[in-house]
């Protein structure tokens, strides 16, 4: 999720235990130990892009830093709020803001590492996109209430609200997912694994990439009152190294793998770059198989390590088809 949306969580989780005279302090706490577990982004080492994305939402994201991450923050709250407001109070606050980053994340597509170190492994429910405003709204008015008010009873609502939006994107995707399974038996598909995400802002136009064969196929699939309807995308070959034109020396060849595990095996080389090595589960159109993101190789260079580039640009043509599949409408012609 985005930083405002975070912040927005952990402030209302905080606000809702909290007594009356304590709101705005506890949510205070709550919204700043929810930007914590985002320190990740700071993992950085020059000449190798690809250790930021595979730290990303790893470990101070897990449920086990929860209780170092608050000790963290509440000692830091203390020296402000002593004489105020009791150590193991703030240390609560502290703990359900950091506890909620982790689980808003895992809630979204890219996931989190939420059972590390027990589990090693990317966890990704697929019921909320990274930016829902209206998910964020619902957090920002129960806030202000509670903070306006010093009651913790517009946070309750809050947080209740929230979480039935949550098992409505659990819906959703259900239904989304039931579709796409349907549409491949419909094409005589055997389907050997599935990825359904929610595009971003909604719960109703999701995108669907299952693996058939050694072919990924791409849909949108809307799911609204009047049943389920897909707008077919395309199919890319799932990624081998023998697709290369020239084979990657010691370093990107390891670089390879360690994209293959970040993306969950969604590996397909981009269509329109051949040295591009792309994430077919992330597009900017949801049946689109151009990817959001990849790594490029650099035969010329072999002791480098590979960059890892965004493509993120979205032209009127692609913003006109991802409102018409939004709103339900037939797509125009290029």
């Amino acid at each position: 999720m985005d930083l405002i949306t975070h912040s927005l969580a952990g402030a209302t989780l905080a606000g809702s235990v909290a007594p009356g005279p304590h709101v705005r302090r506890a949510a205070a706490v709550g919204a700043v130990a929810s930007l914590l577990p985002d320190v990740d982004v700071l993992m950085r080492v020059a000449g190798d892009p690809l250790l930021t994305v595979e730290y990303h939402r790893h470990f101070t994201h897990s449920l086990a830093f929860v209780p170092f991450g608050a000790a963290l923050i509440a000692a830091l709250a203390w020296l402000f709020l002593r004489g105020r407001m009791g150590f193991a109070r703030i240390f609560l606050y502290a703990a359900l803001g950091v506890l909620s980053a982790g689980l808003l994340d895992t809630c979204t597509s890219f996931g989190t590492h939420l059972l590390w170190p027990f589990i090693d492994q990317r966890i990704a429910w697929n019921v909320i996109a990274v930016l829902d405003p209206l998910f964020s709204l619902i957090l920002l008015v129960a806030l202000g209430f509670a903070l306006a008010w010093r009651s913790t009873v517009p946070a309750r609502i809050g947080v209740a609200v929230a979480l039935l939006y949550l098992l409505v994107g659990v819906a959703q995707h259900q239904r989304a997912a039931t579709a796409a399974v349907q549409l491949a038996q419909a094409r005589g598909h055997a389907v050997e694994r599935m990825e359904v995400k929610p595009t971003l802002g909604n719960l109703v136009l999701w995108r669907s990439v299952y693996l058939s064969g050694e072919m990924f196929h791409v849909d949108a699939v809307r799911v609204a009152s009047g049943g389920p309807l897909v707008y077919r995308g395309g199919s890319l070959p799932r990624f081998h190294p023998d697709q290369l034109d020239a084979p990657p020396g010691p370093v990107q060849t390891g670089d390879i793998e360690r994209f293959r595990r970040v993306s969950d095996d969604y590996l397909v080389v981009h269509p329109q770059r051949p040295r591009v090595i792309g994430d077919v589960r992330y597009a900017m159109l949801p049946n689109s198989t151009l990817p959001l993101w990849g790594i490029v190789l650099d035969p010329d260079a072999p002791e480098r390590h590979v960059d890892f580039i965004p493509m993120r640009s979205m032209t009127p043509a692609m913003r006109r088809d991802f409102l018409h599949m939004l709103r339900g409408r037939p797509l125009q012609s290029p």
